[in-house]
């Protein structure tokens, strides 16, 4: 129930107004709110996803949680990194009390855009035509990258 009420918090984004109002309850609930906000964010991620480095056109494939782990624990990371899953749905990364976690900025990325990203990703590796690289879908783009 308590989880419930901080998920409705959230939700409504009065997240905002604990902090500055009461900052000393803030500061008692922010390892609660944290958990909360991690769980929340590990079951809308559909699987598999694809990991964005900033200022870098290689793109790294993530079958699953447990890859996006590996993966990241052994990068330097920067702000602008990101994960797309295969909905299309942009994920910031960000370190929760030393654990990796997906924060959903909201951002949907259509085909066309995840398409450019992976013919940019070829390109850098110079193995396939780029003008036959178009996807229907962000899910057929990121899976593309498994081969």
């Amino acid at each position: 129930m308590f989880v419930d009420f901080l998920m409705e918090i959230l939700n409504q984004s009065l997240i905002l107004v604990i902090f500055v109002a009461f900052p000393l309850l803030a500061q008692h609930f922010l390892p609660v709110i944290k958990a909360v906000i991690f769980i929340e964010v590990i079951f809308m991620i559909a699987w598999p996803c694809m990991l964005k480095l900033d200022g870098d056109d290689e793109l790294i494939y993530l079958d699953s949680e447990q890859d996006f782990i590996s993966e990241c624990r052994e990068l330097l990371l920067c702000d602008d990194d990101h994960v797309i899953d295969s909905v299309g749905y942009r994920y910031l990364i960000e370190s929760i009390s030393g654990e990796l976690a997906l924060i959903k900025t909201g951002q949907i990325l259509v085909a066309a855009y995840v398409s450019n990203l992976v013919r940019a990703h070829e390109f850098k590796k110079a193995t396939l035509c780029l003008t036959k690289i178009h996807f229907l879908t962000v899910s057929e783009a990121i899976k593309s990258l498994s081969y």
